[in-house]
């Protein structure tokens, strides 16, 4: 059965009001941004947004007001902001909610979700602010239903007496959107490179959309099963989407575009300037091949790996 829609369709359909959401990728690598665009155009709002090693992609969200509670790890452009500005903004104005969870223990919760845990023990966040400071209360994630009640519980280690275990719960999520290198129509995705926590995602949300580079036949992806990291199984929509990552890179395909991310760290860092942003790429253009479009082909070019190298040499750009 063919699950292949349009961004369009497949974010109207599988992306509600209120979802508790999660994202692919790693800061600037293999981000969702064509559906991160998308999401803006349709007027989603009010997400719980499982951030992960998060970059633009969230920080696009969030400065759009379309971020109820943001748990997260790492928000930032690695190399082009310390800390993503709109993210940032957000938090110290107090217009989003915003948890902290260390990265590997974050990780740990995506892991565990798929597994069908409902939480899972770890020690790493013990002694340190992790544990010390809540950003959301109690008081306030009851408030929300899709939030556990509370951030952690800590408890003794039932095999090793006197030893403390912090039990995080994992989280509930209602849609995953991943950008891969190749899909087929039926679902199944092939991963190039670090497969991040996407495939946890995929098998934890009750629904998943997947962005492609190429969408190839079914019989092609099945040419070499072991390449293929996500079964079909757990996907609702497949879209074919090349330079759906842009600006984020996306290994043996293109690099990151680096002006596209400076240029974001400058215009994010005033209220106004980011809605200039806004209009310009996300309401601006129709549909993400107007937004390729508005990019150009020469940029798109410039941005192709070298193969052997697996990125795009200085004086190329």
């Amino acid at each position: 059965m063919s699950k292949v829609y349009t961004l369009h369709d497949a974010v109207a359909e599988f992306v509600h009001d209120g979802d508790h959401i999660a994202f692919g990728g790693f800061t600037t690598n293999r981000k969702p941004y064509a559906a991160v665009y998308e999401i803006v155009r349709q007027g989603r709002k009010d997400f719980i947004a499982e951030g992960g090693p998060a970059g633009g992609d969230w920080d696009i969200l969030i400065g759009a007001g379309r971020v109820k509670a943001y748990i997260n790890c790492y928000t930032a452009n690695s190399g082009f902001t310390n800390v993503s500005r709109r993210f940032r903004n957000a938090v110290e104005k107090g217009t989003v909610l915003f948890e902290d969870y260390s990265q590997d223990v974050l990780i740990l919760m995506f892991a565990g979700a798929a597994l069908g845990f409902p939480y899972i023990p770890v020690r790493v966040m013990l002694g340190s602010d992790l544990v010390e400071k809540w950003g959301i209360s109690e008081e306030e994630r009851k408030k929300i239903d899709k939030l556990p009640d509370k951030k952690f519980i800590i408890q003794e280690d039932p095999f090793n007496p006197g030893q403390k275990l912090v039990l995080v719960p994992t989280p509930k999520l209602d849609t995953a959107i991943i950008h891969v290198q190749k899909a087929s129509p039926d679902g199944t995705c092939r991963i190039e490179g670090d497969e991040f926590h996407d495939v946890d995602i995929a098998v934890a949300a009750k629904h998943c959309i997947v962005t492609c580079e190429e969408l190839i036949s079914s019989e092609e992806i099945r040419r070499d099963p072991c390449l293929n990291k996500i079964p079909g199984f757990v996907v609702d929509a497949v879209v074919h989407a090349p330079h759906g990552a842009h600006p984020s890179q996306c290994y043996n395909c293109y690099d990151y575009d680096a002006r596209f991310l400076r240029d974001y760290d400058t215009v994010s860092k005033t209220d106004e300037d980011f809605e200039k942003f806004l209009q310009e790429w996300a309401y601006g253009p129709k549909d993400h091949f107007g937004y390729l479009n508005k990019l150009g082909a020469e940029r798109l070019i410039k941005t192709k790996v070298v193969p052997g190298l697996g990125y795009v040499p200085k004086t190329k750009i």
